[in-house]
């Protein structure tokens, strides 16, 4: 479902990426380890087509997302990719409802209708209680399983996630795991994931090694 060939990134004279291929079948899991500065959050923004790749090429379900540009490629985007990261950035004067459906409102979708899919997160999320709640009324657990709520509500084909656990304690970042694999079995879910941590890495499908800018080993 996701391709990419030949991805290379300098920044000046630094090459952070020196020709990644890379693939990811759709409802894998697949978690990318290594040291800091191999080049993980590189790859995962040029994936996501947050940053563009100097040389090479990437595809989702067959559409060349590094051809797009402007407003294409943030309908794109939108429609098909959600992100998550280390910390939440949440947005502190919505409810944790409001939030949810921030991309929602951005693909058009009535209020109505975002509503409707974010109580649904909500409840599988086992969080309607705190659907008015703003992000600081909530815990950090809660806080990061809104931000996944948002990267779902437009049912993305994949979900990037850049260390997602990593500003939470050992019992958050377990339960946020296990969420994964939940939506993983029952939706069918695509993650790719850049994490440091091993318990994450060992529940995914392939974990991928980087190391100064290429891939290891799958």
């Amino acid at each position: 479902m996701l391709k990419a060939v030949g991805i290379k990134k300098a920044y000046g004279s630094l090459s952070i990426l020196k020709g990644v291929d890379f693939e990811v079948a759709k409802g894998e899991i697949v978690s990318i380890i290594g040291a800091s500065g191999a080049g993980k959050s590189t790859l995962l923004h040029i994936l996501g087509s947050l940053d563009q790749p100097d040389e090479g090429f990437i595809s989702l379900n067959g559409v060349a997302i590094n051809k797009l540009s402007g407003k294409l490629l943030s309908v794109f985007r939108n429609q098909n990719i959600g992100f998550i990261f280390q910390f939440h950035h949440l947005l502190p004067e919505f409810t944790a409802l409001e939030n949810i459906c921030i991309p929602a409102f951005i693909a058009k979708k009535s209020k109505k209708e975002a509503e409707a899919k974010a109580f649904e997160l909500l409840d599988l999320f086992e969080l309607r209680d705190r659907a008015n709640h703003k992000p600081n009324e909530l815990s950090g657990g809660e806080q990061q399983r809104i931000a996944v709520a948002r990267a779902l509500i437009n049912n993305p084909a994949i979900v990037l996630a850049d260390e997602p656990s990593g500003n939470l304690d050992s019992t958050n970042a377990n339960a946020l795991h296990q969420l994964f694999v939940h939506l993983r079995d029952k939706f069918n879910q695509t993650f790719v994931i850049v994490t440091h941590n091993e318990d994450l890495a060992k529940i995914s499908n392939r974990v991928v090694t980087m190391k100064d800018g290429l891939i290891l080993g799958l």
